[in-house]
């Protein structure tokens, strides 16, 4: 089981160990940081955000059992008016318990706080074409695909497309419905 916490300047170390290359850094944020991930890059990450009004909201993922860090995740771009937001950031960091469904933990965990607490009405992400598993993680969540960038990013000699995908309220709901049956 995990939880969710508040990423802080305490966390930026163990986040900086497990971003080990610029293609693994473009996976994980997108073109949001530059490598070498840094202190001063999360600073600015941070900035804005975990506030009562904030458009982001940015949490440490812990095993709930030994409170290690284990991942990383962001809900971003909360738009209260349209009532929308964007998952980002989502990373498994500790390679030794991966394959074991925590990644569908945490997304599940960040679309309670979308849905349930925040009362959104949509929540999209964007992932990359090649990663099937994160794909695959995300439709048993419940996301549909809802359209292919081509040529999204580049990454030093080729592109890399984007898969854009969403689920709404009340597909969170009949889920949420079919699971407590």
């Amino acid at each position: 089981m995990i939880e969710l916490r508040f990423f802080n300047r305490s966390d930026y170390q163990q986040l900086i160990s497990w971003i080990e290359s610029p293609a693994f850094l473009m996976q994980w944020s997108g073109p949001g940081f530059r490598f070498p991930l840094d202190e001063k890059q999360l600073d600015e990450y941070l900035k804005e955000a975990n506030g009562h009004d904030s458009n982001a909201l940015i949490y440490t993922v812990a095993d709930k059992e030994t409170g290690n860090a284990i991942g990383h995740i962001s809900l971003g771009r909360i738009d209260r008016e349209n009532r929308s937001a964007r998952v980002g950031k989502v990373l498994l960091g500790d390679k030794s318990v991966r394959g074991r469904g925590i990644g569908q933990q945490m997304i599940i965990e960040i679309l309670k706080i979308a849905f349930d607490e925040l009362a959104l009405h949509r929540v999209s992400l964007g992932v990359f074409e090649f990663n099937s598993s994160a794909i695959s993680c995300y439709e048993k969540a419940g996301f549909k695909k809802e359209g292919l960038l081509r040529d999204a990013r580049n990454m030093g000699n080729e592109y890399w497309s984007l898969w854009e995908m969403s689920i709404l309220e009340n597909e969170w709901r009949e889920r949420k419905m079919m699971q407590d049956k």
